[in-house]
């Protein structure tokens, strides 16, 4: 029987398998759809599949450099015991080494691409893989690539992996920068800036602190003549806290983080930054670490 793409895509849906070894099941039972399924399920693929569905908040973010590229990769796991497990950060390494070298513009094609260290598979079957190995779900939630040319960066790992920052300079190149451009990342990774600089605010966003700020100041008593000066200190206070550029330098607060850059090239600009936090959005279990525990050693 003449196995198509709309089988091979229904099975991927059914079980959570990678298409090669979906088509590879569907040739051996002769695209009988319920004796692939039963197939995959002596294999343990299945197993990986009914684990996909559970929900993966914890895990690493790791980050690369290297020929004039840099990525940042986040991977999830269920439990914060798994993402210390050695076949988990090796995984999460290798993740990154693939984004290094992605032609992926989506997660979708990401996880269709031809896996690095063994072309015969895409990196969904090596996920699924993974995820029967290890125990849990896993997914490969987000990647970011840089196509540095001239510039400089810096990586930067806080917590062993729970946040993971880039930080890209154009302008200005050589040690002086690069440590520079780690110090700044430090700073993004600790105080999670919302904006790099004043430019990216939107203005409607201003606007409408303005306008909460000015009520709050109104039913606080304050004379209506000096509300607006007292507001617009207000905003700019709030603009130096949530705006990278004007933040106060965390190892020397005589400077800025603009100013800062600056003295240490004049030339230099930020070009890109890029913050990573493990499980940043997703709804997490309360678990205890005993429950934690025992889940690991009940398999």
């Amino acid at each position: 029987m003449a196995i198509t793409a709309s089988m091979v895509k229904e099975l991927r849906t059914r079980t959570g398998a990678g298409m090669m070894d979906c088509k590879k099941v569907l040739v051996e039972t002769d695209g009988d759809m319920d004796a692939a399924i039963k197939l995959m399920r002596e294999k343990g693929m299945a197993k990986a599949a009914k684990k996909a569905g559970r929900v993966a908040a914890e895990g690493l973010v790791k980050a690369v450099v290297a020929d004039g590229k840099a990525a940042i990769v986040e991977v999830n796991s269920e439990t914060d015991f798994v993402s210390k497990n050695d076949s988990f950060v090796a995984f999460v390494e290798n993740v990154a080494k693939q984004a290094l070298n992605t032609n992926a513009d989506s997660i979708e094609s990401f996880m269709s691409e031809a896996w690095h260290l063994d072309t015969s598979k895409d990196v969904l079957t090596v996920q699924t893989e993974h995820i029967a190995q290890i125990g849990e779900n896993l997914n490969i939630r987000r990647f970011k690539v840089l196509d540095l040319g001239q510039n400089a960066v810096a990586a930067y790992i806080h917590g062993g992996g729970k946040i993971g920052v880039l930080v890209e300079v154009e302008g200005a190149n050589g040690d002086a920068i690069v440590e520079a451009a780690r110090n700044i990342a430090m700073q993004v990774a600790a105080t999670n800036p919302k904006y790099v600089s004043r430019d990216d605010v939107d203005q409607e966003f201003i606007a409408a602190e303005t306008e909460v700020l000015t009520s709050q100041a109104l039913n606080e008593g304050k004379p209506a003549a000096i509300v607006e000066k007292m507001v617009q200190g207000r905003v700019q206070k709030m603009l130096k806290e949530i705006c990278l550029l004007d933040q106060p330098y965390v190892k020397d607060d005589d400077f800025t983080v603009a100013s800062y850059l600056k003295s240490v090239d004049a030339n230099a600009k930020l070009a890109n930054v890029i913050r990573f936090e493990t499980g940043e959005g997703i709804e997490k279990k309360e678990e205890n670490f005993a429950e934690e525990v025992a889940k690991q050693i009940k398999g």
